[in-house]
């Protein structure tokens, strides 16, 4: 039978203290003298049990003479009767210096090939060129490998962009630490996971969808998730104000470099609640590692589960998301926190902060712009359709204005001194206009009315011309004369 082993147990440590356990009684009670001799031939004659494997074993007297002899002076007789390592341990000895040489160039010309494949190539490359040697097993061609660090990498294939062939050197040079946040709400994870089924849409087409999930990191709580039939701003700020009304305004949030994550509705919205917005470097998901584990999550559990469902529907995949998520998931033991998620959520101290209004997060989640109104009709245009300016701003030449560019059902008229909202604007009914109906202008602040028409000539006029006068100068010009007659003897 083979004996049992510790959580902390090795081969080494293993067989030390197996050793140590047959020629213990010869230390603990040494043998008279010429008797030595035949305690070691009776310890030669018993079966042992191998330490590892628990097959039977015997031993030469020479052998256990030499444990006696290395143990029997040392101060830890155990660690005494460790296997020595071999100083060429971890070298492949059966490579030659030229193969080693084609595996390095080969690495590095190919690094995303398995060790078989590497194998395969360079036993190729032997029963070309004999003089690289014989041809080492796969398993000595993977110890190389493995000693040198020449590991497999993940194949860029069309993704061999200036910025991954970056991202994978700073990935081989830089050293990745895992991270914690001290508190709830400290920081947010926020990605979209591409699911790995498609499900029945509406028109009859089958479609794929996006798992928007929003993770606290302290806790793993999952805020809030939803799938999506696309990965838009539209989408993104739809499920991320659902995860702050569900729970609390974080201090930090982090994401991709998306285009939808950097949109300027969604950095703005984030800058409007105080939420500092931090983006993982391009082509490092390992930065968000903790929603790619939920992403495992998803799909060995949750999407496993549906496996029978032959018309798997949007609505239906999100109430089975939800369900799974408020109770699998967040009781479940997390072993990284050694707790569960909603535990943790509650018994640790928060840094969130209260959610506002529906009104006030709409209103967040919106670009700033600045228009020019229009003066023959009061308007403004955004996204190629005009919005009706209220009567009391008609005075204003540039107006500063909120708007989501996939809802232009409203806008929002900004103070810009105090970012408050003063008015919501509405598209221009052309249709309604039609009626002929119009409003009575209000008068304009601080405006005067024309009360009499101008009299007299102004002011200016008359000071210069009294100047001109008193310099003395002739006239400037010749008046014609009157009653001039004509041929006719009339006066003209």
């Amino acid at each position: 039978m083979k004996p049992p082993m510790t959580v902390a147990d090795t081969p080494q440590a293993a067989w030390a203290r197996f050793r140590f356990s047959i020629i213990g009684p010869l230390l603990s009670c040494p043998p008279k003298k010429g008797v030595l001799k035949f305690e070691l031939e009776a310890l030669s004659k018993k079966e042992w049990r191998h330490p590892t494997t628990g097959l039977p074993i015997f031993f030469s007297v020479s052998t256990l003479e030499r444990w006696l002899y290395r143990a029997k002076p040392n101060a830890d007789p155990v660690s005494a009767l460790r296997t020595k390592r071999r100083t060429d341990a971890s070298r492949a000895r059966t490579l030659s210096v030229e193969l080693k040489q084609v595996l390095q160039s080969q690495y590095r010309a190919h690094p995303s090939w398995s060790a078989q494949l590497h194998r395969d190539n360079c036993a190729a490359l032997v029963k070309e060129t004999p003089a690289l040697g014989l041809m080492p097993s796969y398993s000595t061609i993977r110890r190389f490998l493995k000693a040198n660090n020449l590991r497999k990498h993940r194949r860029l294939t069309n993704r061999q962009t200036a910025g991954a062939l970056l991202a994978q050197e700073r990935l081989e040079t830089r050293e990745v630490r895992s991270y914690e946040v001290e508190h709830v709400h400290g920081l947010w994870h926020l990605d979209f996971h591409h699911g790995s089924r498609k499900i029945l849409g509406k028109d009859g087409k089958w479609h794929k969808p996006l798992l928007l999930a929003v993770m606290d990191d302290h806790s793993r709580v999952v805020c809030h998730a939803q799938w999506y039939l696309n990965e838009t701003t539209e989408s993104l700020v739809h499920g991320f104000k659902q995860a702050l009304q569900k729970r609390d305004v974080p201090r930090a949030l982090m994401s991709d470099n998306g285009s939808a994550m950097t949109s300027a509705e969604f950095t703005q919205g984030l800058a409007n609640l105080s939420i500092v917005h931090e983006l993982t470097l391009p082509y490092s998901p390992y930065q968000n590692a903790k929603q790619e584990v939920f992403w495992a999550q998803i799909e060995g559990r949750l999407m496993a589960m549906l496996e029978g469902e032959t018309e798997l529907t949007l609505s239906l995949l999100n109430e089975a998301t939800l369900a799974w998520i408020e109770f699998e998931y967040h009781h479940k033991l997390h072993s990284e926190i050694a707790s569960t998620p909603i535990k943790r959520y509650v018994e640790h101290d928060s840094v969130g902060r209260p959610c506002p209004d529906s009104s006030t997060l709409t209103r967040a989640f919106s670009a700033m712009v600045k228009r020019k109104q229009r003066r023959s009709d009061g308007t403004i245009t955004l996204d190629g359709c005009r919005f009706e300016i209220p009567n009391a701003y008609r005075h204003l030449e540039f107006l500063q204005v909120r708007y989501a560019s996939w809802d232009l059902r409203c806008a929002f008229l900004m103070d810009p001194h105090s970012n408050a909202c003063v008015a919501t604007l509405y598209p221009q009914d052309k249709t309604e206009n039609a009626n002929g109906m119009r409003r009575t202008l209000s008068p304009i602040e601080n405006s005067l009315t024309i009360e009499s028409p101008p009299t007299g000539i102004a002011p200016l006029l008359k000071a210069l011309m009294a100047d001109y006068a008193a310099t003395g100068l002739p006239p400037a010009y010749l008046p014609q004369p009157e009653n001039k007659k004509t041929k006719s003897g009339e006066e003209n």
